[in-house]
């Protein structure tokens, strides 16, 4: 037995492969997040983009070998659980910087905004579960269970990817951000309630409590945003993309599908949101401001994915084609909010 106070050899190795996983994902994540910003795209897509790029759907399939070498399934659990605790104090940040006064101003919006960006889409992804559940459903899987799936994974918004962008942009302390956060906050949490996700959201509530403390938010930021930015959050985004698996979509068939599905998660999310935002008095390009935040789905939508495919209610095909919707949808993003002029300090406008 080793004295007290001694790691046991497997541990030592255990800690190493850690240390070699967490610098072998920031190395990754810094490399693609340069890589990605000449083409106007945020830090997140790069930690997204690199997460699947160490995973199966490349180092996987060119490097098997040094895939399982580096990223033993064994090791995900320790991974996984490091990640989320960077995400847990990120979102605690989010709510520390939330401007509660936009929330008092535009609550109503912001409720209906959430309200319709979770109902459209749901109603659209069971109307195509309809035409999905007879070739991609698993056999005896209940339709209920099916449709339920398929309608979360449109209705979903990201809310640490949201922040993100939001962040990127110096967006979120402005009337928008503020806005289209606490339309997550308020609507993304009953989708993520059955899958358990009460600490990221209950991260993010607390910090909004403590918000008003002015001395005790300052310390909280200078002490963790720092490790935050550069070490935990990328370890997050990383993570969930390791289990993904692009390689699936190989038929014409296949992408076809995958088309449809981007343009249903689209039209409801961006749509409903947009068209929401408009009935409650905000000016057009505003409103279709918000739609386009609201239709950021990143890693929540990843988290609903993995575990509709570990239960087996969606087949793998339907998972990495759900997968490469979030992708995009999450791609989309800086792109539209660049070519309608968002720009950080502005508030959404009331039509006149």
């Amino acid at each position: 037995m080793p004295p007290a106070g001694l790691a046991t050899p497997t541990a030592s190795s255990s800690l190493g492969l850690l240390l070699a996983q967490v610098l072998t994902v920031l190395l990754a994540t810094r490399a693609c997040g340069l890589a990605v910003r000449p083409l106007g795209q945020p830090q997140v897509i790069g930690e997204m983009l690199a997460g699947i790029l160490l995973g199966p759907s490349l180092l996987g399939l060119l490097a098997p070998a040094a895939s399982a070498a580096l990223f033993p399934a064994s090791s995900l659990p320790a991974l996984g659980a490091l990640s989320q605790l960077g995400m847990v104090l990120y979102m605690f940040l989010v709510g520390l910087d939330l401007d509660t006064g936009t929330l008092r101003e535009r609550g109503g919006t912001a409720l209906l905004i959430g309200h319709v960006s979770i109902v459209v889409p749901f109603a659209l992804g069971t109307v195509l579960s309809l035409f999905l559940f007879g070739g991609e459903a698993p056999p005896g899987l209940p339709f209920a269970a099916f449709a339920l799936l398929l309608g979360a994974a449109m209705s979903v918004t990201a809310l640490p990817v949201l922040a993100r962008i939001l962040a990127e942009r110096g967006l979120q302390r402005t009337p928008l951000g503020g806005l289209a956060l606490t339309a997550l906050a308020l609507a993304g949490g009953a989708i993520t309630e059955a899958l358990g996700l009460h600490a990221l959201f209950g991260a993010f509530f607390v910090g909004l409590l403590l918000s008003k403390e002015q001395h005790l938010a300052q310390a909280a930021r200078e002490r963790l945003e720092g490790p935050l930015i550069v070490v935990l959050v990328p370890l997050y985004f990383a993570f969930t993309g390791l289990r993904t698996r692009l390689d699936q979509i190989r038929e014409p068939e296949a992408w076809a599908l995958a088309f449809v599905v981007v343009g249903v998660a689209v039209i409801g999310k961006l749509g409903g949101s947009a068209l929401a935002a408009r009935a409650s008095g905000v000016a057009w390009r505003d409103a279709v401001a918000l739609g386009v935040l609201m239709n950021t789905r990143g890693l929540m939508e990843l988290v609903i994915l993995n575990v509709g495919l570990d239960l087996g209610v969606i087949s793998p095909t339907l998972f990495s084609i759900l997968v490469l919707m979030a992708f995009v949808t999450t791609l989309m993003t800086n792109p539209l909010l660049s070519a309608l002029g968002v720009a950080a300090g502005r508030a959404p406008r009331q039509s006149r």
